[in-house]
């Protein structure tokens, strides 16, 4: 079975409707027909929400966030193991703290990550990368 673990770039691509939203329909899709498993680190999921409280105020959380309950995707929790795997990770390659919660994830469960942040590239092929269009406002390094 295709395992999936998105990154915060790809669950703001669906939720916003931008470019790479129908690829993330598509693996979710998967994963609630059972033909594939989606994951999220917690950290990951953080990083949308409050990108879209900043974008649009958090009025709209409450709702968003019994959408995500709907979503066929596992929201992973942090551990001291996970959070390891990020610091060495963090500790060689020069991408964003959250990213490596994404990465070691995927690590983890052998998984790929499904993105369009061009910050992953940095990883080389320490993670497998499907790799989604760029978006505007996918990208969480403000």
């Amino acid at each position: 079975m295709n395992r999936y673990v998105l990154d915060s770039f790809a669950l703001l691509a669906y939720i916003q409707r931008e470019p790479g939203a129908i690829e993330v329909k598509s693996i979710l899709q998967e994963a609630a027909d059972g033909r594939s498993a989606a994951y999220i680190s917690l950290i990951n999921l953080g990083e949308v929400l409050y990108q879209l409280e900043r974008r649009q105020g958090g009025d709209q959380l409450p709702e968003l966030l019994a959408l995500l309950d709907e979503l066929p995707l596992t929201v992973v929790e942090v551990t001291r193991p996970r959070v390891y795997a990020a610091a060495h990770l963090k500790a060689n390659y020069a991408i964003a703290y959250g990213d490596t919660f994404a990465a070691a994830l995927a690590q983890e469960l052998d998984a790929v990550v499904l993105t369009g942040d061009p910050e992953f590239r940095k990883l080389g092929d320490a993670v497998r990368i499907q790799w989604l269009p760029p978006t505007a406002s996918g990208s969480l390094k403000e």
